[in-house]
């Protein structure tokens, strides 16, 4: 095979007759020419470049495609959180934090009044649901067996009374 012209042509094959090989093809290889724009000398042309990718020629990719090779060369993954969740993360864990802080600040600078306020105001509430517990029960109760305890409550009363006299 030579090359003629930066194109291949294929020899003729030993043994046969170039008048077994059809005109049009034997024709057509030898008349082949170049383009014209493939010559190397023609200033007349512009020559097209590379295009700049601005992403990789930023600082802040570099520093990032620096940072995952050498993450990749020790070993670590990266991981697979989008940078907006990671950021969300750290305010809440952050936020958590601050508040733990100043609940733990808070129950040390009370002072033993206040201690015991709180301790009043407990025993308060809960007898307030222990009401409210009572008096739903109530509401729940059917009417007759309602009027069966007032009819119990005044014959109590009336018994009472008259033994006193």
């Amino acid at each position: 095979m030579t090359a003629l012209f930066r194109y291949t042509v294929f020899p003729v094959l030993p043994g046969l007759d170039q008048t077994e090989i059809p005109e049009g093809l034997s024709r057509a290889r030898s008349i082949m020419a170049e383009p014209d724009y493939m010559d190397a000398d023609s200033d007349e042309l512009i020559r097209p470049k590379k295009m700049i990718n601005p992403v990789k020629t930023s600082r802040n990719h570099q520093d990032l495609h620096r940072e995952l090779l050498m993450n990749q060369k020790r070993g670590l993954a990266p991981q697979n959180k989008p940078e907006l969740q990671k950021v969300m993360e750290r305010r809440k864990r952050d936020q958590v934090f601050k508040a733990q802080k100043e609940e733990q600040e808070a129950h040390m600078k009370r002072s033993d009044l206040e201690v015991e306020l709180m301790k009043r105001r407990e025993t308060l509430e809960q007898l307030e649901q222990e009401q409210h517990k009572i008096e739903e029960e109530q509401e729940n109760t059917p009417e007759f067996v309602k009027m069966k305890s007032n009819l119990r409550r005044t014959k109590q009363e009336m018994d009472g009374q008259e033994r006193a006299t």
